[in-house]
């Protein structure tokens, strides 16, 4: 029963961290770069939204400016990487440094900003898990078309060109460094767009929001990719399955909670899950199919033994 009282909660959570799941996609997978802006920029939306939020603005209006404030920061991750040279990686760990005290500035240099959700309409709320499992139904539908949408357009599809074959685009003319930014900036867009909707859900946005969070974004994309793979590996459908697969990590994460493991132990516990699902696929490579394609030993015609 306890579990079964915890379960709308966790879906409601699981839906934000797969919105912003489809974010890390968009870089890790589309465009084959793994970027830890994330940390920070998941926390920049989160303190923008609940700032703003703070000092009268409407919600619609700050979960927008979050978002851009989270597409800038991948800009800025972006030109670090394209502009000058440093390498994806190490360019989303200089950002993610960077807004550490640039959302400590937003907050006003205090560690937490809470929004009260008795004088603000928020769009959802963790005391009631109904309307904010629906809300962010919603939301996450509306991401998945705007980027099925996109993603068809000739921008869209030169960036997917970009993730496949970065050499091959670039010698068919296509502007490969614009398209690393901008596809950083979508999404890194979108994982502030989750952290406004955590700090609503939360009621509170923290400067320590989101650490971690690009642990429980691969973890979720391997956790979807595993179930969605095995229906039609469409783009659509991925989507869908990465969104699914934050919801099913969280569940997971509450039942763990209940059987009684320490909350200090759950971030290693996202750590196996990534690494158990990055595994898997080398562990089939290297080790069951070499089983499987070792050529049997058969006598040749003198009598010894030989290879077939």
């Amino acid at each position: 029963m306890a579990f079964l009282n915890t379960l709308p909660g966790a879906v409601a959570e699981g839906l934000i961290w797969g919105l912003l799941a489809i974010g890390v996609y968009i870089s890790y997978k589309v465009l084959d770069i793994a970027d830890l802006t994330v940390d920070g920029s998941v926390c920049t939306g989160a303190c923008v939204c609940a700032v703003l939020i703070g000092v009268g603005c409407p919600v619609i209006p700050a979960v927008i400016v979050a978002f851009l404030a989270g597409a800038v920061t991948g800009v800025v991750t972006g030109l670090l990487h394209t502009a000058l040279g440093i390498p994806s990686i190490l360019a989303g760990i200089l950002t993610q440094l960077m807004l550490y005290s640039v959302n400590l500035t937003i907050l006003g240099g205090k560690s937490l900003a809470t929004i009260d959700p008795r004088t603000n309409r928020l769009l959802l709320n963790m005391s009631d898990n109904p309307k904010s499992i629906i809300v962010m139904i919603g939301i996450v539908a509306a991401v998945i078309i705007g980027l099925w949408l996109f993603f068809y357009t000739e921008i869209g599809l030169t960036l997917k060109s970009t993730g496949d074959n970065a050499d091959m685009s670039r010698a068919q003319g296509v502007d490969v460094s614009r398209n690393k930014v901008i596809g950083l900036a979508i999404s890194n867009g979108i994982v502030a767009l989750a952290g406004a909707m955590l700090a609503q859900y939360k009621g509170s946005a923290n400067i320590n929001d989101g650490r971690g969070a690009i642990v429980i974004g691969l973890a979720a994309i391997f956790i979807g990719l595993s179930v969605s793979l095995k229906i039609k590996p469409n783009f659509v459908v991925s989507l869908i399955g990465v969104t699914c697969g934050g919801v099913i990590y969280y569940i997971v994460y509450n039942f763990v909670i209940l059987l009684g493991l320490k909350t200090d132990f759950l971030k290693m516990l996202s750590a196996i899950i990534v690494a158990i699902f990055l595994a898997v696929p080398y562990l089939k490579t290297t080790h069951f199919q070499s089983k499987k394609t070792v050529p049997p030993i058969v006598k040749n015609t003198t009598g010894g033994e030989g290879d077939a």
